[in-house]
C-alpha cells in the first residue's frame, strides 16, 4: 500500500482526501435531481458497484435502498476464492481471512449401510485445490461483507453514502440528452409513498428477483422451479455430530439432505435442510413452516447423532428457482446501453453451491470499471455493452450447473451413491466442479476485451480470458515477499506486467520505448500521468541480492506526484526463500519473457512478446481513447 505520495499526513491511511462534494448530506437535505449513476439496492452487488465507482470525485453517484437501514444478520455467507481476490483488490481481503471461518476441508455422509437409518461419513475432500488460488474460500454473515464494503465508500474521496427508505418505482429511458434515464423514487420510510424524480446519465438495477430496474426495461426472468422446500438457519447449538465445524453434506436414507457450513466465530454454523415437496402450483408460504419444523427435520437426517439448539439467531424457508433473464441492459441496435441489472435482478438460483453473493459482485466488478471509462472520458459508449456479452454467458454457466448440483443433492441414496468410481456421485461432482464453485472459471475467451491467443505459449499458466493467476514475488527494492496479484487495487486502471526474458536487454528496450515515444499507450493514453490509465510493473527472474537497483531504466524507478517523489515499487524479482517461483508455477517463457496486459477486473486481456510494441500499442487504442 503506498500514501504520503503528495505530502504527508496522519491517521487512517485507507481514509482518502476528501473531494468537493457535490450534495448536500445534512439530514433534511433534499435528494438530488441529477445524478452520474443510480444505483438500486444495497445488496452485494449494489454496494460492490458503489464501492468501485466511489474512487472516482467526478463521478456523482447515488445508491438507494428500500429498508431503513444496513442488513444486520441472514442471507449469503459462502465467499468463494475468487471473491477473496476481488475483497484483496478493495483493501479488506486480509480483514476477512482474519474474522471468517476458513472451509479447508468439504466431508460427505451417507446412510450406513449395515444400518441406513444412521448416516456415516464416506469421504473427504480439500475443498480449495493446492495452488488454485492464494486466497482461501471463506464463510463470513453477508451484513459484514456490506460492512466491509460501506467502509470503502466512506474512506473514498467521494464519502459516498446509501440514500436508504427509497425504492424505484418506474423509470423511463430518452433517446438522446445528457440525462436520459428519469426515475421516479418512492419513499419507503416515515414519508412512505412520497415520489421523488432523479435524472440519470446510467442506471443499474441491484433490486433483487423482483426488480422495478428490470421490469421497466422489458426484462422477465425465465426458467423453472423444483417445488422443493428448503430451510436455512443460522444457530448457535450444541451436538455430538463430530464434523459440525467442517462443511458437511448429508444424505440421509429417507429423512432427506442436509448441509452444514461452519461460521465465522467459532460457535455460529449454518444448516440447510431439505423439508416437503411442493406441488407444482403451490408456493412454499402456504406451508406455514417455522424454525421448529427445520430443527426437527435436521434431527431426523442426523441420527444417530442429535441436534440441541441454544439459540436461532436468523432463518427463512424459500424454494429452489432457476431462472436467468433474456436482457442485461436496454442496449439496442446501434444504441449503447444506459440500464443495467446486476445480481439477483438477471440470475437466480438455489444458495447451496455458494455462488449468489459471488457471481453478483462479479457482475458488479466488470461493471464498474467500464462506468468510470465511460463517464471519465477514458472509453467510449460501446465499451458498455461488453457488460450483458461477459456476463450473460457466465450467468447461464451458473444456472445450468447449480441445476444439476441441486438435482444431484437432492437425489435419494439409492441414486446418488456412486459414480462408477469409489466415491459418491454427489462427491465425485463436487471435485470435477471445485474450479466453477472457486469462481475461477469464468472465461471472457473471444470477448471484444480479450486478443486471440497467439502467445499464449509465452505464459501457458495464464489463460487469456480467465482471471490473473497471482504468484509469489520479491519486490526488488526492499526484498518485500508479497503475492503478485495484490498490487492490483479497484482503481479502474488497466495493469502491464512485463516479465524479463534471460536476457533482460528486450524489457530494457521496451521501458525505453513506453516512456519517451509519442506512439506508447503510456503517452498516447496517459498523457505523460505515470499510473494514470495503466499501472505497469517489471518482473526479473534473478533472486533481489543479484540485480542491481541503481541499474534500472528510468521507467521503473519514476518520479511521480505533487512532490515529485520516486515510486521504489515497480520492479520485482523471484521469490528466494521457498515459496516458489513465478516463472515455474505460470509458465512465463524463461527465454523470452513477455507482457501480460490485465483488467482492470483482474482479467487477462492479452499476452504479447516484449518486442510487439505495434500491438501492445493496438490493444490499448482499442479499448482507451
Amino acid at each position: 500500500m503506498q500514501y504520503y505520495q503528495n505530502g504527508f499526513r496522519g491517521g487512517n491511511p485507507d481514509l482518502q482526501p476528501a473531494a468537493n462534494t457535490w450534495r448536500d448530506r445534512s439530514r433534511f437535505a433534499p435528494l438530488p435531481d441529477q445524478v452520474d449513476v443510480l444505483i438500486a439496492g444495497c445488496g452485494p452487488a449494489g454496494l460492490c458497484l458503489a464501492a468501485q465507482l466511489s474512487q472516482f470525485p467526478d463521478i456523482r453517484t447515488m445508491i438507494v435502498e428500500r429498508k431503513p437501514g444496513p442488513l444486520e444478520k441472514g442471507q449469503a455467507d459462502g465467499v468463494n476464492t475468487r471473491s477473496m481476490e476481488m475483497f484483496q483488490a478493495f483493501g479488506f481481503g486480509e480483514t476477512v481471512k482474519r474474522e471468517a471461518y476458513w472451509v479447508n476441508q468439504t466431508n460427505f455422509w451417507m446412510p450406513d449401510p449395515a444400518n441406513p437409518a444412521a448416516i456415516r461419513r464416506v469421504g473427504r475432500v480439500q475443498d480449495v485445490a493446492d495452488d488454485s488460488s492464494e486466497m482461501p474460500h471463506t464463510l463470513l454473515n453477508q451484513a459484514r461483507i456490506h460492512d466491509l464494503f460501506l467502509e470503502v465508500m466512506q474512506n473514498s474521496p467521494t464519502r459516498l453514502e446509501p440514500d436508504y427508505g427509497w425504492q424505484v418505482r418506474d423509470l423511463t429511458v430518452a433517446d438522446s440528452g445528457d440525462y436520459p434515464v428519469t426515475v421516479v423514487l418512492e419513499n419507503t420510510g416515515v414519508n412512505a409513498g412520497n415520489l421523488h424524480t432523479v435524472r440519470a446519465r446510467y442506471v443499474v438495477g441491484c433490486d433483487g428477483a423482483r426488480s422495478n430496474v428490470r421490469t421497466a426495461i422489458g426484462g422477465e426472468l425465465q426458467g423453472d422451479a423444483a417445488h422443493q422446500a428448503w430451510g436455512v438457519m443460522d444457530i448457535l447449538a450444541n451436538t455430538d455430530f463430530p464434523d459440525v465445524r467442517q462443511k458437511c453434506l448429508i444424505a440421509s436414507a429417507s429423512e432427506g439432505n442436509l448441509l452444514i457450513l461452519p461460521r465465522e466465530g467459532g460457535y455460529l454454523f449454518r444448516m440447510y435442510v431439505e423439508l416437503d415437496k411442493l406441488n407444482p402450483d403451490e408456493r412454499v408460504s402456504a406451508r406455514n413452516l417455522t424454525a421448529d419444523h427445520i430443527i426437527a427435520a435436521a434431527n431426523r437426517i442426523l441420527p444417530p447423532y442429535h441436534l440441541d439448539v441454544k439459540q436461532v439467531v436468523w432463518w427463512s424457508v424459500y424454494e429452489i428457482g432457476h431462472r436467468l433473464t433474456n436482457r442485461f441492459d436496454d442496449g439496442a441496435e446501434g444504441r449503447a446501453p444506459r440500464v443495467f441489472t446486476a445480481g439477483d435482478a438477471c440470475h437466480t438460483h438455489s444458495p447451496k453451491a455458494g455462488q449468489g453473493m459471488n457471481v453478483s459482485m462479479g457482475d458488479a466488478f466488470n461493471l464498474g470499471w467500464k462506468l468510470a471509462h465511460v463517464l471519465t472520458g477514458r472509453a467510449d459508449p460501446a465499451l458498455l455493452s461488453t457488460y450483458s456479452a461477459e456476463r450473460w454467458g457466465e450467468a447461464k454457466r451458473l444456472i445450468d450447473t447449480d441445476h444439476e448440483w441441486s438435482r444431484i443433492m437432492s437425489a435419494p441414496p439409492g441414486q446418488s451413491e456412486l459414480d462408477g468410481q469409489d466415491m459418491p456421485r454427489i462427491q465425485a461432482y463436487f471435485i470435477r466442479n471445485l474450479e466453477f464453485t472457486g469462481g475461477l472459471s469464468v472465461d471472457y475467451t473471444g470477448q471484444r476485451l480479450t486478443g486471440p491467443a497467439t502467445y499464449q505459449g509465452l505464459a501457458t499458466g495464464m489463460p487469456i480470458g480467465k482471471r490473473f493467476h497471482s504468484a509469489p514475488v520479491v519486490r526488488l527494492a526492499d526484498a518485500m515477499q508479497m503475492q503478485l496479484g495484490h498490487v492490483h487495487d479497484a482503481d479502474g486502471r488497466y495493469r502491464l506486467y512485463m516479465f524479463a526474458g534471460r536476457d533482460p536487454s528486450s524489457l530494457h528496450d521496451l521501458c525505453d520505448w513506453l516512456d519517451g515515444d509519442q506512439a506508447s499507450p503510456l503517452r498516447r493514453h496517459d498523457g505523460g500521468d505515470i499510473d494514470g490509465y495503466i499501472d505497469y510493473r517489471a518482473i526479473y527472474q534473478p533472486t533481489f541480492d543479484a540485480l542491481d537497483y541503481a541499474a534500472m531504466p528510468a521507467l521503473l524507478t519514476p518520479i511521480k506526484g505533487r512532490l515529485a517523489l520516486q515510486d521504489h515499487e515497480k520492479v520485482f524479482c523471484t521469490d528466494h526463500k521457498g515459496l516458489g517461483d513465478i516463472y515455474a508455477m505460470r509458465g512465463i517463457d524463461r527465454d523470452q519473457g513477455c507482457m501480460i496486459i490485465v483488467r482492470p477486473d483482474q482479467y487477462i486481456a492479452h499476452i504479447l512478446p516484449l518486442t510487439a510494441r505495434a500491438e501492445l500499442a493496438d490493444y490499448f487504442a482499442s479499448v482507451l481513447r
